[in-house]
């Protein structure tokens, strides 16, 4: 369970004060795909920032698994990112330097797994996304699909029960696109994880089990 009880983000901008959220109260129960829709500047990629505790909030609270993530100190919020959700971004955020199977495998010797464990999860993790036969290339050596399914594979890695992912398909065309939302999909089903996603396009949206608009930082009346 997801829960936001009147949530704003202000952010300052010199002398000047921009309000990017102005009072979310949400909930998203456990199993769900949600996704979250709006124009530019509506506070899409805020109000998933803040649910994945990369950012907190001006006043309000964001209970996440029933600990009040809002309120923990940065070391706290840290270990329970990292153990308890899964980001996939537009921008991939994969080592260029690393192949496949290295940069799905950093996060577990970052953690000080057995040298076992760091090389069999990733492994059927590859296999899960369908890139085993790319292991050992280096994303520069993929196609913008396989890049994603590789982010898919590194976000999947500590088996997280919430999986955030900011616009997944924005940078890939629309055949890779819908491969890359069948696997999330298919993930949300297969695996019992929440996820909450962001997108400006309604094919993408289509996907979810609701679909939540935002306006001007707020949840337009209406929304389903």
């Amino acid at each position: 369970m997801i829960r936001l009880n009147d949530v704003h983000k202000v952010f300052k901008q010199g002398p000047s004060e921009i309000t990017a959220l102005a009072g979310i109260s949400l909930q998203i129960p456990k199993g769900e795909f949600a996704v979250i829709m709006g124009p530019s500047g509506s506070g899409k990629s805020t109000l998933l920032h803040l649910i994945g505790g990369l950012d907190r909030p001006t006043q309000g609270d964001i209970v996440v698994d029933g600990k009040v993530i809002s309120q923990m100190g940065d070391d706290e919020v840290t270990l329970f990112r990292r153990a308890g959700i899964g980001f996939i971004f537009q921008f991939f955020n994969l080592l260029p330097t690393l192949t496949a199977m290295e940069n799905v495998a950093l996060p577990l010797i970052l953690d000080g797994r057995a040298e076992e464990q760091a090389r069999s999860r990733p492994e059927a993790l590859l296999e899960r996304v369908g890139l085993s036969n790319r292991r050992n290339h280096l994303p520069e050596e993929l196609s913008g699909g396989e890049i994603q399914r590789l982010a898919i594979a590194r976000a999947l890695v500590f088996n997280p029960p919430i999986l955030l992912a900011d616009e997944p398909t924005g940078n890939l065309d629309s055949k890779s696109g819908g491969s890359i939302l069948e696997l999330i999909r298919e993930i949300n089903r297969q695996e019992g994880c929440t996820v909450v996603m962001v997108t400006h396009e309604r094919e993408a949206a289509a996907c979810g089990d609701r679909v939540i608009h935002l306006k001007d930082g707020m949840i337009e009346e209406g929304s389903s």
